[in-house]
């Protein structure tokens, strides 16, 4: 696989197959955000204690603060150790952090706690995909879609799908995305894996129809997606299609090495 075709996947993939398993009602920067004092009707009830702390960890790990995200989820732990939740973040936390050795404990550790924990099945199987540990990242990946009354499978099989692709797997990684597709249509990322892996397998007019639908939203155009459009266009010999789109591509992205690869004609590389 070309550095920039996994750049691609990665791109589109977007966070969407990591993930913690809280919510956070922060809608904004949190950069000034200061530990909230816990009520002191809570602070004998060590579970409570916990899911604040667990809670503010996760907004600090969404607005990228991993370092004070880590501070927190650890005061998380010991307020609680049996929060499977818990350790589902400080994994990610870690793995972000490059800390391996801990992220891996911390996964395995969550899915102790609760085997049945999707979430933490899904990301313990993204990290071993980033890893290259792609058979073992597909064990976790087909467990958190056996859980039953899973309510966000697409991500998972949108996960599984550009791990297959990462693997060279084609044909396994259009099954997974087809599948996210016909759950979840609107998810953008899937249909620009999808668009990748159909190209890539010799389908560029099928390829054509979900990367056009992407692109015809102005807030999901990137110069990944115009990229992967231009590509497609001249697979498929429209030399007309592919210099509109190059003209995008130029336009919006000049300094790109995107831009740069398609003055160069090198569409293949």
């Amino acid at each position: 696989m070309t550095g920039m075709v996994r750049t691609l996947l990665l791109a589109a993939l977007a966070g969407l197959a990591a993930c913690s398993t809280t919510s956070t009602t922060t809608t904004g920067p949190i950069s000034d955000v200061r530990p909230a004092p816990v009520p002191q009707a809570e602070e004998a009830d060590p579970g409570r204690r916990a899911q604040v702390r667990l809670e503010l960890a996760a907004a600090y790990f969404a607005n990228k603060q991993s370092d004070i995200a880590l501070v927190e989820i650890n005061r998380a732990i010991a307020a609680d150790p049996n929060v499977g939740p818990a350790y589902n973040l400080r994994g990610l936390i870690h793995a972000s952090l490059d800390k391996d050795e801990a992220a891996e404990s911390d996964f395995r550790r969550a899915l102790t706690i609760n085997p049945r924990d999707a979430e933490a099945l899904q990301n313990y199987g993204w990290y071993l995909c980033q890893h290259k540990r792609y058979d073992e990242a597909n064990v976790q990946f087909n467990q958190a879609l056996a859980v039953p009354q899973r309510r966000d499978s697409a991500r998972t099989l949108l996960a599984q799908g550009v791990c297959h692709a990462f693997a060279g797997r084609l044909e396994d990684a259009e099954k997974s995305l087809q599948r996210s597709y016909q759950i979840d249509p609107t998810n953008p990322s899937t249909s620009v894996n999808l668009a990748e892996v159909l190209l890539r397998r010799g389908e560029a007019e099928r390829a054509r129809f979900h990367i056009r639908r992407v692109n015809a939203n102005v807030n999901f155009v990137s110069v990944q997606t115009l990229w992967l459009a231009a590509r497609i266009e001249h697979k498929l010999g429209n030399a007309s299609g592919v210099q509109e789109i190059g003209r995008q591509l130029l336009s919006r992205f000049p300094e790109t090495r995107e831009a740069i690869a398609f003055q160069r004609g090198q569409f293949n590389e």
